[in-house]
Parts: structure tokens; C-alpha cells; sequence
């Protein structure tokens, strides 16, 4: 018997192993590597030359007026105003478009596949198309710009369009899944609610403020959290449409994110102590503030 509830009891673990060594693999053991690297004057050019330095690679990036200090910390000051500019578009502007593609108007299939299709394509192409788009000379958009005399700025290489640029870039390559998200949310919050609102004499604003947003807490919070995740890993559209440019007097540039940061420093220069160092920083706050976020969100619930 006992035997007989212990295979039982295994059933469970035995479900979850495929994801447990995908999880090992993918990420536990990069993870503990990186930390190892972390603490060693590395190249993968030449791994004969690889010398302990223990933590003066976290030394360095905390030490006020060096260059990986201003460097580093200049890529997180990017990456910060890119969530601060771009999360709130990824979240409202899905949002507004699954509450009418909820509608039960023709053509809602047509715009579902139509806002979610970008979504498919890799970063290289959105990249490159975005990227024709922008550009001073021959862009598609500079170009009815001058047809109609007006300014043509240089998109790609000044501040704020650089920026700018990017985020339209990634809000119209990424809003359709969370619009996928919301909708699918939507479809799942029972009609009588809103039937029970209406006989009380709400509007349709007030139906969507007293239903619609509480019944959606769960998923708002879930999609706020892996937007502001998957902002902090930008990399291929400042890679590849801006270079991380313009260049700022201080270190770094003004569209360089902490993740081309990191992959400049470990494949351009190389130093991969340092840039391993970097990831291990950044990994931990991530994983504080998505803690700290689910932390809050049971408190509430």
C-alpha cells in the first residue's frame, strides 16, 4: 500500500518534469554560469587568459565617475524611460481595441487578425521596416513630410524622436497579444453582470469602470507585470534601427538600453565578466520588483 501511494504521489512531479529540466537548462544553469563568469576577468576569445577578480566586476559598476558605472548606469536610465514611455500605450491602446473588437460588430475577425499579425514577425523585420520608415534620407515618412513642406527631422539620430521611434516601433509590433489577452478576458466575464448594471440605469462608461475593469484586475495586473519584463529586455530595435545613438557626453548612448549595453560589453569589447555581472544585477531586480508586484496583488485580492 505504501509503495502504492508513493507512484501516486510521483504522478504530479512527473508532469511538471519536462518543464523543470527545460527550466534547468534554459535558464537555471545560464543563470548560475553567469554568476560564476561574474566573478572572473573573462574572454571567450581566449580562455587560457581568464583571471579571478571576485567582485570587482560589481565593484566597478557601483563606483560613482567610472566608465561601466556611467555606462551601465545610463543604459538602466534608458531602459526605464523606454517602460515609462511604452508600457502605458501597450496597456491602454490593447485594452480600448479589445473592448471594441468585443463588440458583436462585422469584420471583428478581420481586426483581430489584422492587430495581432505584426505580433508573428520577428524583431529584424519590424526592425527593418520601421526602420525605412524613419530614415532621414528616403524614409517613407520624411518623404510625404517634404511633400507637403513641412519639417523633416532626422528621426533616427536626434532626441526625443529616437526614442520616440522605437517606442512606436515596439507598441505596434507588441499590442496585439496583449489585446489577444484582454479579449480573451473579456469573453469570460459573465453577461449577466452587465445586464444587472443596465437595469440599474448604468452607461456604457459606467458599466466598463464598476464591471469591466475589476472583473479584468487579475489580468491588467498579469499583463502590466510581463509588459514592463519584456520592456526591460529590449535589444534588437535600438540595435538595429538607432545603433543605442545619439551618443550622450556623459557615457553611453541615448537609446542604449542595460540589454545592448550588456551585449556590447560581452561580445564587442569582450569583456564578459562585466557584462556578466550586468545580467545578474538586472536579473535580480526584475525578480524583486515581479515578486514585490505578486506581493501586492494578493494583499489586494
Amino acid at each position: 500500500m505504501e509503495n502504492k501511494k508513493r507512484k501516486i504521489n510521483l504522478i504530479p512531479y512527473l508532469f511538471i518534469l519536462p518543464h523543470l529540466i527545460f527550466f534547468a537548462i534554459f535558464v537555471g544553469y545560464p543563470f548560475f554560469n553567469g554568476l560564476y563568469i561574474s566573478f572572473f576577468q573573462y574572454d571567450y576569445l581566449r580562455p587560457e587568459a581568464t583571471t579571478f577578480v571576485g567582485l570587482k566586476n560589481y565593484i566597478d559598476l557601483f563606483t560613482p565617475g567610472t566608465v561601466k558605472f556611467l555606462e551601465f548606469w545610463n543604459s538602466m536610465k534608458v531602459t526605464v524611460t523606454f517602460v515609462i514611455w511604452s508600457v502605458p500605450f501597450l496597456v491602454l491602446i490593447p485594452l480600448g481595441l479589445a473592448v471594441l473588437l468585443n463588440l458583436k460588430i462585422p469584420g471583428t475577425n478581420f481586426f483581430r487578425a489584422t492587430f495581432f499579425a505584426p505580433w508573428v514577425l520577428s524583431v529584424a523585420v519590424i526592425s527593418l521596416i520601421w526602420w525605412w520608415i524613419f530614415q532621414s534620407e528616403g524614409g517613407l515618412l520624411n518623404y510625404y513630410l517634404k511633400m507637403f513642406g513641412l519639417p523633416t527631422p532626422r528621426w533616427l539620430s536626434t532626441m526625443p524622436y529616437a526614442m520616440i521611434t522605437i517606442v512606436v516601433a515596439t507598441v505596434w509590433w507588441t499590442m496585439g497579444y496583449n489585446m489577444i489577452i484582454f479579449l480573451a478576458a473579456l469573453q469570460d466575464i459573465p453577461p449577466e453582470l452587465y445586464e444587472a448594471a443596465e437595469i440599474d440605469g448604468a452607461n456604457s462608461w459606467q458599466r466598463f469602470i464598476n464591471v469591466t475593469l475589476p472583473m479584468l484586475q487579475p489580468v491588467l495586473v498579469f499583463i502590466i507585470i510581463i509588459t514592463i519584463i519584456a520592456s526591460f529586455n529590449l535589444l534588437g530595435q535600438p540595435m538595429m534601427m538607432t545603433r543605442g545613438g545619439p551618443a550622450q557626453p556623459t557615457g553611453g548612448g541615448a537609446t542604449e538600453p542595460v540589454m545592448l549595453r550588456i551585449f556590447t560589453e560581452g561580445f564587442v569589447r569582450p569583456f564578459q565578466g562585466s557584462a556578466a555581472a550586468m545580467s545578474v544585477i538586472v536579473a535580480l531586480i526584475m525578480v524583486i520588483f515581479s515578486y514585490a508586484n505578486f506581493r501586492i496583488f494578493r494583499q489586494r485580492e
